[in-house]
């Protein structure tokens, strides 16, 4: 039989990561109160939440910040990386935001 490439959906299981605080269980709107949300929400996941709380709120630099969560500065700068595009768009787009 001949060589042929397949995916075989396995690999390396994802690194935990430390997370400090649970992050608030809320929905976040730009539109003023009592207006009808427009679109889909935009999720944010734990990981992405603690990365903009770590960088932005506690001012820590990616490393820093990397060694505090348990992964490293790669995986770090794109958690960031993610997190800062969905709020961006979710701004933009004037699209709710959740915390999951």
């Amino acid at each position: 039989m001949p060589w042929q490439w397949r995916r075989r959906r396995r690999g390396r299981p994802p690194k935990p990561r430390r997370i400090e605080a649970p992050p608030p269980k809320i929905v976040f709107s730009p539109l003023p109160p009592g207006a009808p949300l427009v679109g889909d929400p935009i999720y944010l996941g734990h990981d992405e939440y603690e990365a903009l709380r770590l960088s932005y709120y506690l001012g820590l630099t990616q490393e820093e910040a990397a060694q505090r969560m348990g992964v490293s500065r790669g995986t770090y700068w794109r958690i960031l990386y993610s997190a800062r595009r969905k709020l961006v768009k979710a701004l933009v787009e004037a699209r709710p935001i959740v915390i999951s």
